[in-house]
Parts: structure tokens; sequence; C-alpha cells
């Protein structure tokens, strides 16, 4: 399975409801776009989105399947902020027969589900509204890293 995953774009500082309730400012909403159309245009649509209960992370998914033209997410509660790597990969399973899944969630949950993935630590770090893909076999852990796009680079392509 291609495992693309996707953090969620630039929120608001705080929200009197808590972090749950923090939303997208409108530069969070651009970075998920164009994580969508650029998906979209390389021809790497995914074929399930599944994200963070969380509204940023919501926003993010639903700005990024606008974008790409492709179904609503699905929320899962095990995206949200605090998922555990090896947690991540049993609920996956479900989805083993899908080639392409988007995980949209939250920091540092993607980037040490990266590096567990990838056998590394700390190597990686997904800025708001990045790209990365791992090819993975479920239902081993051992991952290889595909891509990882930081959203300046999605900004340029655009150009």
């Amino acid at each position: 399975m291609d495992l693309i995953l996707l953090r969620h774009g630039k929120a608001e500082m705080a929200h009197p409801s808590g972090d749950f309730s923090r939303s997208l400012v409108e530069k969070g909403r651009n970075q998920a776009r164009r994580a969508g159309k650029l998906l979209r245009n390389a021809g790497l649509l995914p074929d399930i989105v599944l994200t963070s209960p969380l509204i940023r992370a919501r926003q993010t998914a639903d700005e990024f399947c606008e974008a790409a033209g492709i179904p609503g997410a699905v929320i899962q509660g095990w995206l949200a902020s605090g998922m555990h790597p090896e947690s991540a990969l049993k609920e996956l399973a479900a989805f083993q027969d899908f080639k392409r899944v988007t995980i949209v969630g939250h920091e540092p949950d993607l980037s040490d589900f990266i590096g567990w993935c990838l056998g590394t630590s700390g190597s990686i770090h997904m800025k708001k509204g990045s790209l990365a893909c791992l090819e993975i076999l479920l239902p081993s852990r051992i991952g290889t890293l595909k891509f990882l796009i930081p959203p300046k680079l999605a900004e340029e392509s655009e150009t």
C-alpha cells in the first residue's frame, strides 16, 4: 500500500474551547488545497482519505478532497493527536485492500510513524501542510519513503 500522510494545515494558535476546536486559518486552507491539487496533477490520488477527528484535521481533509475532486474523508478516532505507531499500523490493516490511502493527522505523530516504519528516530519532521508517502507492506511495519514534500514546494509547483 502507498500510505500518503498529510499534516493538517496552519491553524489558529488557540481556541476558547481547547485544542480539539482549533480551526484552520486561510493559509492552512490554501496548504490543504495545494496538496490536493498536487496529488491530482501527479496522478497520485488516494482511494480513500482517513482523518483525525480534530477540527483542523477535518478541515484539512475537506479542503484536500475538494481540491483533488475525490469523495470526502472518513473520520478515524485513532488518528487523533497522540496516535501511536503500533496502533496505527493495526488500524491500517482494515484498509489493506486499498492501493493508496491518505491519512490526515498531527505532529509529532506522523513523523514518529514515518521514523518507526523506516527504523529511524527523529530524522523526519513534517511541517504543517506537508505530504509524505510510504510504501508499506502490511502487516509488517517495513516501509520505504517514496516522497516528502514540504508545503513550500507544493506552493511553488502551482506557479
